[in-house]
């Protein structure tokens, strides 16, 4: 099959992608510059248009990172920029420009992955994308009424927010999109889940202005990460006037005009809280529903995802699968990496992702990244280990910016001094990580990162003074 219509009134394809978020619209580019005819379905639609980019660019990561930009500002103009010697007089918000604003970014990314499709020949087809049948060797996709076909098929639908049973989303009760266009600035805003997303929006709303209170069930604070980091970023955002509390058990939720009320188990007390909005960030699940899963026999997980092998390989011949679809990190950077590389396995390339060194990274103020094994998953697989840390405190360039929260540490086995792991808080560490991501992918040592040369002053410093300290030689402390 190919691009020759052997199936007639279809127009036939050699890939089609259906998703057009950060796995699905990275696959389409990427087969289409290996020379296949391909086409990329997406239904996503924001403000009444279709909208390339799925949620990360159009309702997730992206514009809440431009909120997040625009409240650190807001925040540093009203409390920071004194000691600069910067005096600035009643600066006030005006959330309608700052959304207008978010809107403009989100616009400009959208745009720009329509014109890549446009650069490589991608077809963009608007629409729900259901798989229909086999046919003539390749499969039918139905998008609305029209049906298009081709040899290989790339599902790539993503993820949706997850439903707390007790507070389904509507009126006060939001996810990850609604908490991202209040229109005011709550008084009280109550925050379900310590996770990425929950700690990312209840920073932007206390930094304009809102009392943020952050339920979590679980016992602690960012368990998946290193725990001298988890520790310092929960300190920060405490002093920050973000509350938490851990371990707690939602009872009930109820909603009327006002606002909503929860009531949760909190150790031995019971405490009812009020707040005018409530976001509900508890993880995603993935997003299948339309796709015709069930009638062409696709199999998926007990949890919904679709099940695939180290090829994303489903159990349909010539249907992959890739992204939040599949578990995994939910991750816009490891679903492009596995969109590049599906589509180099299909080229019959050796496409590769490396799931051991994908970068995590929440953008907070303090920023906070890593990378590999934390200390204690290393000892937990039984190695020796040895560890280099270093803080933002001892750093030029943090002391210039007025910075120097936070620290950089660097975990190495003690036998072969191979970094197993990175992992930071403090300023721009979303940027620092990559240094250390790419040293860990080519099985760099602490000693290759401490004798490679860092421009004086930088931030990338302490990433250097960290793997420094694995063999206990730092310079400056």
């Amino acid at each position: 099959m190919g691009a020759h219509g052997i199936i007639p009134g279809v127009d036939v394809f050699d890939v089609i992608v259906i998703g057009g978020g950060p796995a699905g619209y990275v696959a389409a580019i990427r087969a289409a510059q290996l020379g296949f005819k391909t086409a990329c379905v997406d239904a996503f639609e924001r403000g009444g248009k279709a909208s390339l980019g799925g949620t990360c660019l159009n309702v997730g990561c992206i514009p809440s990172k431009a909120m997040l930009d625009s409240s650190e500002r807001f925040e540093m103009v009203n409390h920071e920029l004194s000691e600069h010697g910067i005096l600035v007089d009643s600066a006030k918000l005006d959330l309608a420009k700052m959304l207008a604003r978010k809107e403009a970014v989100v616009d400009k990314m959208s745009g720009g992955v329509t014109y890549l499709f446009k650069k490589n020949k991608v077809t963009s087809l608007h629409g729900l994308g259901r798989l229909v049948r086999q046919d003539q060797g390749g499969w039918v996709v139905a998008v609305g009424d029209q049906e298009v076909a081709a040899k290989h098929v790339i599902v790539a639908t993503g993820s949706s927010p997850r439903e707390l049973p007790l507070a389904p989303f509507g009126g006060h009760v939001v996810d990850n999109a609604g908490a991202l266009a209040f229109e005011q600035v709550p008084d009280r805003l109550g925050v379900i889940g310590a996770g990425v997303i929950g700690v990312e929006l209840g920073s932007v709303w206390r930094r304009l202005g809102a009392d943020v209170t952050v339920l979590e069930a679980l016992p602690g604070f960012l368990m998946t990460a290193d725990p001298a980091v988890s520790r310092e970023a929960l300190k920060q955002f405490q002093k920050q006037g973000l509350k938490f509390s851990f371990g707690v058990k939602i009872q009930e939720v109820t909603q009327d005009v006002a606002g909503v009320k929860v009531t949760y188990q909190d150790g031995d007390k019971t405490v009812t809280a009020e707040f005018d909005k409530l976001v509900v960030a508890i993880g995603r699940v993935p997003h299948t529903k339309g796709l015709g899963a069930q009638e062409v026999g696709l199999e998926l997980d007990e949890r919904g995802f679709v099940k695939t092998d180290a090829h994303y390989r489903t159990n349909l011949p010539n249907v992959y699968a890739i992204g939040d679809v599949i578990g995994g990190a939910m991750l816009a950077h490891k679903a492009e990496e596995e969109g590049v590389a599906v589509a180099e396995m299909i080229a019959g390339q050796a496409g590769h992702v490396n799931y051991e060194v994908i970068p995590w990274v929440i953008y907070t103020s303090p920023e906070i990244a890593w990378a590999g094994l934390t200390e204690g998953q290393a000892k937990e697989r039984g190695l020796d280990v040895r560890v280099g840390q270093f803080p933002f405190s001892a750093n030029g360039r943090a002391a210039g910016h007025g910075d120097t929260r936070g620290f950089v540490k660097v975990v190495a086995d003690a036998k072969t001094d191979r970094i197993l792991g990175v992992h930071m808080v403090g300023p721009n560490v979303s940027e620092l990580i990559g240094e250390a991501v790419t040293v860990m992918e080519f099985a760099g040592s602490s000693e290759d990162l401490a004798r490679t040369v860092h421009a004086h002053p930088t931030l990338s410093e302490v990433v250097k003074e960290a793997a420094l300290g694995v063999e206990k030689r730092t310079i400056h402390m």
